[in-house]
């Protein structure tokens, strides 16, 4: 009997999680990366690499992370994050607009997949750098992400890449796919184009995971309205939305945030798509501890309203909307050492200054008068009398101000001074495919279309205004995982 054959548009997480389920249920998998070897991975090679992830304790991950040692476990308090508090976080941040059947399966699925991961060769790791501080010689955790994949990002797609090659999934780069094969009984395969020649790739079945449209300065126009065109772009230059122009093109419902998007405060002068060398060293998620002000010398967020995990995508957009679509991450001496490893990184937009009055003349299209007048109401308004403590919401605020702080306020007085300038960079775009709980692809009368499924960031319906972080690579190795299966099954 031959095997069936799956064809896999991308090479990401999601793309490579889909091509390793289909082989594993006896698929003839081949993948189509339309982005050469060098820069293979889409969007994956520029993540950390954390992973969100449902767990009731430290045995649960001891499992993903078996390495993790007594010692380790006897200074860190990792908490518990159950099934119900990631969907509670999900319904909360996407402001109740998550897909529940979606959103659930995402959840429950989360540890499974990782422990499946792991059988493929990926290795976990706590994230201790990023996701927690050490308080009287104790490490807590914080937001309900854990877990990150060893070597980040580029780790990911090396160990799902290896795998693929162990288990004989053949991957193609260069080859650009273009259209659905289609007929009255489904989808068939892909016209794709590689090597200045264009060619048919017959399949039974079809899994799209080959990113948003982030990349595409005229549909993020068209989509996300005024001013997206001028984002700087995180990841790869090849999410064009291709996958999301086939599907649509062969009567594929769209559904979700086509408005909305994954956005956050990225060097303000980094380069117009992401850079492997740099990875998302770029980014500067430090800001709670921080104030942020525009050019007009204002703060415009509520740095502390929550855990940097729950406000950093959607402040890229609030930083796109300010004059001159940039901002200054303002830190002193009293938080300088909380910051994040990207704040050490050589290609960075930075100013330092002893005095307030210094700082002010440096900040590059800033309102110095009012930069200086914005910091001494601040500072006048900050609550002294409650602790600091970056491990909890510390209900350390300000009071009286147009825009109070949260938590973790302290007063602005403490040089040297150091200052970020930073501007909206997107990660991925929310609007996508429709599918259901088996990663089929839905058309317009909300039918599932034959031979057709998707994973990863071109589906829609997951993410709405924001998201958990970390959730983004979970989404894709769950649906990935199970658009494989259910490809190879022939459902």
């Amino acid at each position: 009997m031959t095997a069936r054959r799956v064809i896999v548009v991308g090479a990401g997480n999601a793309a490579l999680c889909a091509a390793l389920s289909a082989r594993e249920r006896g698929a003839d998998v081949l993948v189509l990366e339309r982005a050469p070897q060098r820069l293979r991975g889409g969007n994956t090679a520029f993540t950390a690499g954390a992973m969100r992830v449902a767990y009731q304790g430290v045995d649960d991950l001891r499992q993903l992370m078996p390495e993790l040692s007594d010692e380790e476990v006897a200074v860190t308090d990792f908490g518990h994050y159950p099934v119900q508090a990631f969907l509670e976080d999900m319904a909360r941040v996407t402001e109740y607009r998550t897909d529940p059947e979606l959103a659930a399966t995402l959840v429950e699925e989360s540890f499974p997949t990782l422990l499946w991961m792991r059988e493929k060769g990926v290795r976990f790791l706590p994230i201790y750098g990023r996701q927690a501080f050490k308080v009287d010689g104790r490490f807590t955790f914080w937001g309900g992400l854990t877990v990150e994949v060893s070597g980040g990002g580029p780790g990911l797609v090396d160990c799902l890449t290896a795998a693929c090659g162990r288990e004989g999934v053949r991957i193609e780069y260069g080859a650009r796919a273009l259209s659905l094969v289609q007929d009255d009984a489904g989808i068939h395969g892909v016209t794709l184009r590689q090597d200045g020649r264009t060619r048919v790739e017959p399949a039974g079945a079809v899994v799209l995971a080959c990113g948003g449209f982030q990349a595409n300065a005229e549909w993020r126009t068209r989509y996300l309205g005024p001013s997206w065109d001028l984002a700087k772009v995180r990841g790869t230059m090849y999410n064009t939305g291709d996958g999301l122009k086939m599907a649509l093109d062969a009567g594929a419902s769209p559904t979700g945030n086509w408005s909305g998007c994954h956005a956050v405060g990225w060097d303000r002068n980094a380069p117009e798509f992401g850079d492997l060398s740099v990875g998302d060293g770029y980014q500067k998620h430090s800001y709670p501890f921080a104030i942020m002000i525009n050019a007009q010398g204002k703060r415009f967020v509520d740095e502390g309203a929550d855990f940097r995990n729950y406000t950093y995508a959607k402040y890229g957009r609030r930083i796109l909307e300010q004059p001159g679509q940039f901002a200054w991450q303002i830190f002193d001496q009293k938080v300088v050492h909380l910051q994040r490893d990207e704040y050490r990184i050589r290609q960075v937009t930075k100013v330092t200054a002893g005095t307030l009055e210094e700082l002010a003349g440096k900040l590059e299209g800033v309102d110095a008068a009012g930069f200086l007048e914005e910091v001494a109401a601040y500072n006048a308004a900050v609550d002294v009398g409650t602790p600091f403590n970056p491990n909890v919401k510390d209900g350390r605020s300000t009071k009286g101000l147009a825009v109070n702080k949260t938590n973790w306020a302290n007063r602005v007085d403490e040089g040297p001074f150091e200052a970020y300038a930073v501007t909206c960079g997107i990660t991925f775009t929310f609007g996508g495919l429709r599918i259901n709980t088996k990663a089929q692809v839905l058309d317009t009368d909300m039918t599932p279309m034959p031979g057709l499924y998707a994973a990863g960031e071109l589906t829609g319906g997951i993410f709405y205004f924001n998201y958990p972080g970390g959730t983004g690579l979970t989404n894709g190795s769950v649906f990935g995982r199970i658009a494989g299966y259910e490809a190879a099954s022939g459902s």
